[in-house]
């Protein structure tokens, strides 16, 4: 049994719940098919799954509509990966030097100040066929694998939305701009204040870490346990969604069986915290890819985007457990964003008083 590596040690109330959810599972009985199914003949989707993939989300663009590579390549890509996680968890040299302030530039939140070394990431280590084939991206839809034009209307709606980095320049620049970003806990995002991923939930996507999914199954619910911010996608099946006034940072989630395959619809979605997300369905398509794994096929109308867009992954089975993910507990950062942004505060205020007593000694 393995920890995946964010994860801390579960509290016994929660194993025990979760203990609890797999014994009132429905029994399952084996198909002629050789897929799992529940004593009503539907297919077994419950158990554990890692979807960490070395699939790109989107195509190289040099490729064009070119949607498969040969094994060959897929070796190569894993094999890189082999060696880049080799180099970086290589011993540090104890005699370097600090970082500059700011960071040094480099790309991603080591770049900058603070972020995690390669020690917490895993971004799997393979690209994982599907029919025997390997995909050059997760998205088939547009042809090319890659992201619709963003809309004039998302590109306005994005620009009202708090980022989730903000560049470090060393001073209170919000108290100028007007802007609060570091007023509080509730002006952080919720990845800062560990409430919520969208991309880990709806539609899911193959990430740098954290990326365990536990599905429990009954005849009239699916709920998907996530591990990236411990969310639980409660799917009613057979059911209609509530009015557009009833909403959630993950949606509303409802489902129902298409054949052998599970078909989950989730709109209703919030904004940022507050705030409707109107203008976003999310269809999400769940079947048995051979005895262990599943096909997770998705795709999102988005009223950001010029076009709704499309992508399947594998879901590969794993013995390994989704433990709880205790961000609160841990979050210490969100408290360190607070007093630092207090001391730049305090510190403009001191550099304007000095800057108005020179100025009037001056006179």
């Amino acid at each position: 049994m393995s920890l995946s590596r964010k994860a801390l040690v579960p509290l016994i109330p929660f194993a025990c719940l979760t203990l609890l959810a797999f014994l009132a599972a429905p029994v399952v009985a084996a198909g002629d098919d050789d897929i799992p199914r529940t004593a009503s003949g539907r297919p077994d989707l419950s158990g554990n799954y890692d979807v960490a993939n070395l699939t790109p989300f989107e195509r190289d663009p040099r490729l064009g509509d070119k949607q498969f590579m040969t094994a060959e390549e897929a070796e190569r890509i894993a094999a890189g990966m082999a060696a880049a996680d080799a180099a970086a968890n290589a011993v540090s040299d104890p005699g370097r030097e600090a970082p500059p302030p700011g960071g040094d530039g480099s790309a991603g939140a080591a770049g900058a100040v603070g972020g995690y070394n390669f020690f917490w990431l895993d971004f799997g280590n393979q690209a994982y066929p599907i029919d025997g084939r390997y995909r050059t991206s997760v998205l088939i839809d547009p042809p090319n694998g890659r992201m619709p034009e963003l809309t004039e209307a998302g590109k306005a709606r994005r620009a009202t939305v708090n980022p989730y980095l903000y560049r470090n320049t060393g001073d209170a620049w919000w108290i100028e701009a007007g802007d609060d970003p570091y007023d509080g806990p509730e002006t952080l995002t919720p990845g800062d204040r560990c409430i919520y991923t969208g991309v880990a939930t709806t539609p899911v996507r193959s990430l740098p870490y954290n990326n365990l999914k536990t599905i429990t199954q009954t005849d009239d619910h699916v709920v998907i346990l996530v591990e990236w911010m411990h969310w639980a996608k409660v799917v009613r099946l057979n059911a209609e969604h509530p009015p557009a006034e009833y909403r959630s940072m993950g949606g509303d989630s409802i489902g129902w069986w298409e054949g052998d395959t599970l078909v989950v619809e989730t709109t209703n979605f919030l904004d940022s915290q507050s705030d409707p997300r109107d203008g976003l369905k999310v269809i999400e398509r769940f079947s048995r890819h051979g005895p262990n794994d599943l096909l997770y096929g998705f795709t999102v109308h988005d009223t950001d985007y010029a076009a709704p867009y499309s992508g399947e992954l594998i879901w590969p089975g794993t013995d390994d457990l989704l433990y709880e993910y205790a961000c609160h507990e841990g979050n210490y950062a969100m408290g360190n964003i607070l007093r630092g942004a207090r001391l730049l505060e305090k510190e403009y205020y001191e550099k304007k008083g000095q800057a108005a007593s020179t100025e009037s000694g001056s006179e």
